[in-house]
């Protein structure tokens, strides 16, 4: 059981997800009573579940909550050879770029797995940066998601804005004679505003030890790098029939805003709204104005999906 503002939820224990003979971990919080589509969120690149917990504690008392650990992550195995997660670092990231990496369609077909194994066929789909890549590509070929989420994310390929170098640099940088600590602070430093971070030392002090008990390690972080930068669905767009809400912030070092916009022109049915200084985690830094409009969203969909029901349009 957890308490999220004192709604009881039950949680399945140890659920998992198998597809290729890898086990996909998954936390299924069910609210007593509630015959809505359940949320399900999309981890972002080397990123454990934490990162929604803000997110998952504001749907808590509407919608039941599905929140896999992507491949690779928190109790998820990598399904990587395991002679390339030893290599030396050196040798493993090109390895795992053009040979042994994952894909975003082999994680789509993961979540697929997942929301089988849990037995639903409507669900709104909300995902982050790889995550938000895992969404689009998922409503492309699967037809559980009834709406769509985009954070901070792109379609990927030749026309989207890419990662900074600058950034994709300090990502993946791993300075001389630092702690597993201070590495993690240091890579995730563009995606925080620094303001935020100053302004919050024991919330950042608290997102490093979430990172360290869920976060990817380097191997499968490189392996969903890889899948990431192979990723390009920019002509495959008109694919998506569901509604859309893209959210971005307009400060976001990680993923220029330019990439909403471009979400937003080549997806039908969106919505584009920005969080005005927001960085590549607004999620995190702008919480409360961001729940409000998942939220408002949400509930928006789940009206027209009971008016369909009762005019007979849905099975």
């Amino acid at each position: 059981m957890i308490d999220f503002k004192g709604v009881r939820h039950v949680v399945s224990s140890m659920p998992q997800a198998t597809r290729d003979g890898v086990s996909i971990y998954y936390e299924y919080d069910r609210s007593e009573g509630q015959r809505r589509a359940p949320v399900v969120f999309v981890q972002g690149l080397g990123f454990g579940r934490w990162m929604w917990r803000w997110q998952r504690e504001a749907v808590a008392s509407e919608y039941d909550v599905i929140a896999p650990d992507n491949r690779g992550t928190g109790r998820s195995d990598t399904g990587l050879p395991p002679l390339v997660s030893r290599l030396p670092a050196k040798l493993r990231a090109p390895v795992l770029l053009k040979l042994a990496g994952y894909s975003i369609g082999g994680l789509a077909a993961d979540l697929e797995a997942v929301l089988d194994d849990v037995g639903i066929y409507d669900a709104h789909i909300v995902g982050a940066s790889m995550g938000g890549m895992i969404a689009q590509r998922y409503a492309i070929e699967y037809s559980r998601a009834k709406s769509l989420t985009l954070c901070c994310t792109s379609h990927g390929g030749p026309d989207a804005a890419p990662v900074p170098d600058e950034t994709q640099a300090h990502m993946f940088d791993t300075p001389d004679g630092a702690s597993e600590r201070e590495t993690l602070r240091h890579r995730m430093r563009p995606a925080f505003n620094e303001r935020f971070t100053n302004r919050n030392p024991h919330l950042m002090d608290r997102i490093l030890e979430w990172r360290l008990e869920q976060d990817a390690d380097d191997p499968a972080r490189e392996a969903q790098a890889a899948a990431v930068l192979n990723f390009d669905v920019s002509d495959r767009l008109d694919a998506v029939r569901v509604p859309t809400l893209i959210l971005h912030g307009t400060d976001d070092r990680v993923v220029p805003v330019e990439n909403a916009r471009l979400l937003a022109e080549k997806i039908s049915d969106s919505r584009l709204e920005l969080v005005e200084g927001g960085s590549h985690l607004f999620f995190i830094e702008n919480a409360d104005d961001v729940n409000d409009q998942l939220l408002a969203f949400l509930d928006e969909q789940e009206t027209e999906r009971r008016a369909g029901r009762a005019g007979g349009t849905l099975e």
